[in-house]
């Protein structure tokens, strides 16, 4: 992750006005000063998202003179959902969405991005906060899917959602407390499928948010699959219903 590593003040307010997209801006609780606020007014004005957090934590990102302040360039651009979305109506596609909702891990959203891209995703939403970050290891993983399939960061995940229903998209969760399976359920319309943390699944105010809940029928006695193994078969169900 260092590899794409910046800190203290100055170096990030560059990044940003030099059009650079963060991943993630880490500054240091209570920090102060005409350059603390500089650096606050310029991520208000470019929507983007504010990691606070303990001088511990920047600490372990760096031990050189960071200020309280690092930041993440990623290493792809993000696309707007409000953009991708007419544009996949104008080609008279029916949209398929990915919503990824609290994945953490590195290498589960670097593998989540290659069967996305493989199915035809035409693009993976992800929350500002709480999300993988996308470095390297995540464009390894995916064998270069990130640097070809959309990926859109949004600072409220839920206020994407509501954009993606006003759009037509009904939104499907993904969860093992859903009757319904993938085989019965219709993916042959407009979709937006909701995936979880393998920890605590989809935080319950985005299922609430769900138009359709759907599961994996599992055999055996274990309770529930990798996550990134769950979101390629059912996307590739999804594909299986529109082709035939």
């Amino acid at each position: 992750m260092k590899s794409n590593l910046i800190y203290g003040i100055r170096a990030v307010i560059e990044a940003i006005e030099a059009g650079k997209t963060m991943d993630k801006i880490f500054i240091q609780n209570g920090l102060r000063g005409d350059l603390i606020f500089e650096l606050k007014n310029l991520v208000h004005e470019r929507k983007l998202f504010i990691n606070y957090v303990p001088k511990e934590k920047i600490d372990r990102l760096t031990l050189k003179n960071h200020q309280g302040v690092a930041a993440f360039i990623t290493e792809i651009e993000y696309d707007d959902i409000e953009v991708i979305v007419p544009q996949i109506y104008e080609k008279s596609e029916v949209p398929l969405i990915l919503v990824l909702d609290g994945i953490t891990d590195v290498r589960n959203f670097g593998a989540i991005a290659r069967s996305a891209y493989c199915a035809g995703v035409h693009a993976i939403v992800i929350a500002s906060n709480g999300a993988a970050p996308i470095n390297e290891d995540a464009i390894k993983t995916s064998a270069g899917a990130l640097h070809h399939i959309a990926v859109s960061k949004v600072n409220n995940l839920k206020t994407t959602l509501n954009y993606l229903k006003e759009s037509g998209i009904s939104l499907v969760a993904c969860t093992e407390k859903s009757t319904d399976t993938i085989y019965t359920s219709n993916f042959d319309q407009p979709i937006a499928i909701i995936m979880g943390s393998e920890d605590k699944g989809i935080s319950p105010a985005i299922l609430q948010m769900a138009d359709m809940k759907t599961s994996i029928p599992l055999l055996g006695t274990i309770g529930s699959l990798n996550v990134s193994v769950a979101t390629g078969i059912i996307l590739f169900e999804a594909i299986r219903q529109r082709q035939n």
